[in-house]
């Protein structure tokens, strides 16, 4: 049907999609670019180049606690929010019970509300119970907004998925715990796994949630805003076109393993 658009359509279509696209990653080309550049500040024309702020980005013990830090909370948030998700997702989509339309309406009350507002009454609701906010309590913060995400991305895998393979699995003589192992869990791996994706992304860059509720430890996020504010070089941009490299590679990682699910999955059948 494409191809029979008029031609002066497919070229504002076209061009259309090119300027989203540079509008998008022009910014992304840019920090990679300024992470480069031997000034402190970053100005065109660029008169020399180096990558002496990656060797100090790489070997400075500092930004080695700030990414493990990032990198706790990250994973953490990551394998709960699949936990979390995958079960309510299954009472999201699946299965019909009393008070199922209001707990798909309140799942999506923590995305929509303001991240600051909700770092806020977190931060306020760790002071009143008496709570040091740590590293630890972001993973609870970062939970209460990601979680819900994760629900309705494994949600649309629940959606798709046929139980007459459980029903079938039941009848063979399966319990319950090996329909979930070898029947469930593999047919919404998929889901499981954009989830897990996801949630690791979101809770890496997030920075209105975890300012809050990091208290003295600090993530790759927190640090780069302080820079933002006092005291910046280029080893700003350099930290920030490692965390966009750690997010390809994620990507590319997830990409393949799917790809490989995938063909390991033709080949059986």
């Amino acid at each position: 049907m494409f191809s029979e658009t008029k031609p002066w359509m497919r070229n504002t279509i076209y061009a259309w999609t090119a300027a989203v696209v540079v509008f998008i990653y022009i910014p992304i080309v840019v920090i990679i670019m300024a992470s480069f550049v031997k000034s402190r500040f970053f100005r065109l024309p660029v008169r020399a180049w180096e990558t002496k702020w990656y060797e100090e980005a790489l070997t400075a013990n500092l930004m080695h606690q700030l990414h493990l830090t990032s990198f706790y909370i990250a994973g953490s948030v990551a394998i709960l929010s699949v936990i979390l998700g995958f079960f309510g997702a299954l009472a999201f989509a699946r299965y019909e019970w009393k008070g199922r339309h209001l707990y798909q309406k309140l799942l999506m009350v923590p995305i929509f509300f303001p991240q600051a507002v909700l770092g806020l009454a977190l931060l306020l609701w760790f002071t009143f119970l008496g709570i040091i906010p740590t590293w630890h309590t972001a993973i609870i913060a970062h939970l209460v907004w990601i979680a819900p995400i994760v629900t309705l991305v494994i949600s649309i895998q629940v959606y798709g998925y046929d139980t007459a393979q459980e029903e079938a699995a039941f009848d063979l003589g399966a319990n319950r715990f090996q329909v979930l192992r070898e029947v469930t869990l593999p047919a919404l791996a998929p889901g499981l796994l954009s989830g897990a994706l996801f949630a690791f992304l979101l809770s890496w860059v997030n920075f209105s949630l975890s300012t809050y509720t990091t208290g003295a430890d600090n993530t790759v996020t927190e640090w780069l805003y302080a820079k933002m504010i006092v005291g910046y070089t280029p080893l700003v941009p350099a930290l920030g076109a490692l965390s966009v490299y750690g997010s390809i590679i994620i990507l590319v990682v997830g990409y393949l393993v799917y790809r490989a699910r995938a063909r390991s999955k033709a080949a059986s059948s």
